[in-house]
């Protein structure tokens, strides 16, 4: 069975919208990136994300590894708004989230990634659908916005996968969800 990972961008004080704003994307997170997307071969993207790459992703082509990867692989986007998925190749994940996202998992191929998306992201936690959370927690503190952990995700545990603090300060740590 295929794996389901996430990679996610965090601020100190937890915020995950808008990354590129307030986080410096150097060689060392460069590597760390590549490494997911060599042991993928589908995205798994919520609506906004979807929406968001599509307008940012094609005017790359190929011109880096991430731009390639997300340009010709798979996508599967979780919507019940979207009446198009223009950014392809593209297959919509429609009706319930856990049946869906278990047929994909079941699937034959590489581990699945999810790259953003952090409220899609909440609800594979919630559904216990995620075998791997990826953070990169920047030494930031942002204030306000979105946060991938709220009232809603609790009585979640973790366990410690790997962990890594890069030149920047920013730690990448790696876990699995565990029983609680």
């Amino acid at each position: 069975m295929r794996k389901l990972f996430a990679g996610l961008a965090m601020s100190l004080d937890g915020v995950v919208h808008n990354p590129s704003a307030w986080m410096q994307f150097d060689d060392e997170i460069g590597e760390i990136m590549a490494a997911g997307l060599a042991r993928s071969d589908a995205v798994l993207l919520g609506t906004r994300t979807y929406s968001d790459f599509a307008e940012l992703w094609p005017r790359y082509g190929t011109s880096s590894p991430m731009a390639a990867f997300l340009n010709q692989t798979p996508k599967y986007v979780v919507t019940h708004t979207l009446a198009s998925l223009d950014w392809g190749p593209a297959h919509r994940v429609g009706g319930d989230l856990a049946a869906g996202v278990t047929a994909l998992k079941a699937e034959a191929g590489q581990d699945i990634i999810v790259p953003g998306s952090p409220r899609l992201v909440a609800s594979l936690m919630r559904e216990r659908l995620l075998d791997e959370l990826g953070l990169m927690i920047a030494p930031v503190v942002v204030g306000s916005g979105p946060r991938l952990f709220d009232e809603k995700l609790t009585g979640l545990g973790f366990t410690l996968v790997d962990s890594r603090a890069l030149r920047s300060g920013v730690l990448s740590i790696t876990y699995r969800p565990t029983e609680r």
